[in-house]
């Protein structure tokens, strides 16, 4: 199954399955959601407070990624932790330069920090300099950072405000109740004006990250637009779609054989819908994806009452990528711990990925750009938040034993 036709189907299922019956759904996991080891991660992150530097990896990989990929493999020490990127877990011609693998590590490498101050260590980051290349250029495994650890006096072994926003505790207590929320969200339910001047001051002290947010309806209109666009016109390149289908987890053994990619349980329905559809055969779900609107993906941007984008200076440049993956974590944490829903929607910087390792002219860049109205910033990271329908459910996790060096 294609992965455009199992998020299609996610939004609008709502037949009854004949058949099957309480088997089926026992063996789909249609009442074991949220459980079992592929989940386990999300529960023990800080069970074992006197684990040291492996403490801080547990709560480095509930971080998120792109297709739920998990990209990251660490080298812990006493006094270091190395974050490395593995090629290998990527999403074929949908992310040739590595671009949004490279985000989620930042993701990751922020909620080590996070953890890192919460549990008493002064950490101190250094990123590897480098330009993103074409996947086949690329080494199985690719060091991105490197983390310095010490013991922060006994006086401040404490969590410590985060660049002066807020309290580093409130984004660290948020990790594990942090989800992609994809269902519909209340359009006419607004953002608090304190809550997007927080979120708008997450960038603040970078000076090669910058974050534009966008609640305007006439400018949501035209970013959802332009997303709906690349959504459609890149999941019809069959090269895209041969990279990301290995990702889709339809069956519950291999959510928990594989406890990576992307699931039904996540993908944003109602209760009881999310339910028939675990129970549904690929061809069933396939058939339901064919009635779908198909203008669902663009209704769900727009249900949203705030998009926002996340720009660098030069989205292939490595260390901004860890930067942007950076902000966007604390983003979606900051709105966790506020009590707001969120998703990202790449599509058009994905086709900007695309139109450059075809050598097409750079449409995207050019539509998006003018949304930005600043030619100085490259958009790498699009979003949007608000308040959700349906509870967002956990996607399933590596363990730490998989993921270390």
């Amino acid at each position: 199954m294609q992965r455009r036709t199992f998020l299609k189907g996610a939004g609008v299922v709502s037949v009854a399955v004949a058949g099957g019956g309480v088997w089926r759904a026992w063996e789909q996991g249609v009442f074991s959601s949220g459980e079992g080891a592929a989940y386990e991660p999300w529960k023990n992150w800080r069970t074992d407070a006197g684990g040291g530097a492996l403490g801080l990896v547990r709560a480095a990989i509930l971080a998120a990624s792109p297709h739920n990929t998990q990209p990251w493999l660490f080298k812990v020490e006493n006094s270091s932790i190395e974050l490395h990127l593995d090629t290998r877990r990527n999403v074929g011609a949908l992310d040739p330069y590595l671009r949004e693998a490279h985000i989620g590590m930042g993701c990751a490498l922020e909620n080590l920090m996070l953890a890192a101050a919460a549990n008493g260590y002064a950490a101190t980051v250094r990123l590897v300099a480098g330009k993103l290349g074409p996947i086949a250029t690329a080494g199985p495994v690719k060091l991105l950072a490197r983390v310095g650890l010490a013991l922060a006096p006994a006086h401040r072994r404490q969590a410590t405000p985060l660049h002066g926003q807020g309290e580093g505790n409130e984004l660290y207590d948020a990790i594990p109740r942090r989800h992609t929320n994809r269902s519909l969200y209340h359009p006419e339910k607004a953002i608090p004006p304190a809550f997007e001047e927080a979120l708008g001051r997450l960038a603040s002290g970078e000076t090669e990250v910058k974050l534009f947010l966008f609640t305007a309806a006439a400018q949501r209109q035209t970013i959802a637009e332009i997303s709906a666009g690349a959504n459609d016109e890149i999941y019809a390149d069959p090269a895209v779609e041969r990279g990301s289908h290995r990702w889709l987890r339809t069956q519950w053994s291999d959510v928990q054989k594989y406890r990576d990619g992307l699931t039904i349980d996540a993908a944003g329905m109602p209760p009881i819908a999310t339910g028939v559809a675990k129970m549904m055969t690929p061809g069933m779900l396939q058939w339901a994806a064919s009635r779908s609107s198909r203008n669902g993906y663009k209704e769900r941007m727009l249900s949203a009452p705030l998009l926002g984008v996340i720009a660098v200076r030069d989205r292939y440049e490595q260390e901004q990528c860890l930067r942007a993956g950076r902000i966007w974590q604390r983003a979606h944490l900051l709105a966790t711990a506020r009590g707001v829903a969120a998703r990202p929607c790449n599509e058009p910087v994905e086709m900007m990925d695309r139109e450059r390792v075809l050598g097409q002219p750079a449409r995207r860049a050019a539509l998006l750009g003018e949304v930005l109205g600043d030619a100085a910033w490259q958009p790498t990271f699009v979003f949007y938040m608000g308040y959700p329908r349906w509870k967002a459910r956990a996607s399933p996790r590596r363990g730490v034993e998989d993921v270390v060096l």
